[in-house]
């Protein structure tokens, strides 16, 4: 998996912590304070957007009243507490970033989600300082399944897209690293169970747990 790639790449939510419940209750809470209930479309619509292109669409689709800035800070706000104490590493990511470091690996992290955040959560958990970048797709015109995020990430770290392996849990994301030229890793995530077919079939392989990387045990697909 590793054989040729100078560059590891990946996602946050779901993928390097277990945060994808987070949101599902801001959903519920957030949108709960203007009298809506959660569309169970919701997810399908939102998911590998931006940050601020959710927020965009929140804006426009139940008409909140409050600026594009305000709701991204309020969700901030919402999530950051969770981010700092409740939510965990994924299994065998403390055991991989050193892993990858000792063997001359460029890591960075390509999300959805804000800067803040991301930063915030990698911090609680002692791992910030194995990463080299932090992209989000608020930097770049086009969220995932677009491959922009992944594209600036290969530039920023000054490798080719074909030196560069994903690790992403969710559809979207896989195909906006196919898309980017990179191989992608599909991560085994609770809250994506009901992709797992689809996820195996855009993804060049598939693990439980980062262990499976190290010990070459991982799916190959």
């Amino acid at each position: 998996m590793l054989i040729d790639k100078r560059a590891v790449i990946f996602d946050l939510d779901g993928t390097l912590v277990d945060s994808m419940w987070v949101w599902s209750q801001i959903d519920i809470d957030y949108l709960g304070l203007y009298g809506f209930d959660v569309p169970g479309e919701l997810q399908g619509i939102v998911e590998g957007m931006g940050f601020t292109e959710v927020a965009v669409y929140f804006k426009e689709r139940f008409g909140i009243p409050s600026s594009i800035e305000e709701i991204k800070s309020t969700w901030q706000e919402m999530a950051m507490d969770k981010y700092c104490y409740d939510v965990p590493l994924k299994p065998g990511v403390e055991e991989f970033l050193p892993f990858l470091k000792e063997r001359g690996f460029s890591i960075a992290v390509a999300s959805s989600n804000a800067y803040g955040l991301i930063d915030a959560v990698l911090k609680s958990h002692g791992i910030r300082g194995y990463f080299d970048n932090i992209i989000t797709a608020c930097e770049v015109n086009k969220g995932k399944p677009a491959p922009d995020v992944y594209l600036e990430a290969a530039r920023r770290l000054n490798v080719l897209p074909k030196q560069c392996l994903v690790f992403e849990d969710i559809v979207a994301g896989i195909q906006a690293g196919k898309a980017a030229g990179m191989e992608v890793c599909a991560v085994h995530d609770t809250y994506s169970i009901p992709q797992e077919e689809e996820k195996r079939a855009c993804a060049d392989y598939y693990i439980d747990s980062y262990e499976q990387v190290m010990n070459s045990t991982y799916e190959e697909i």
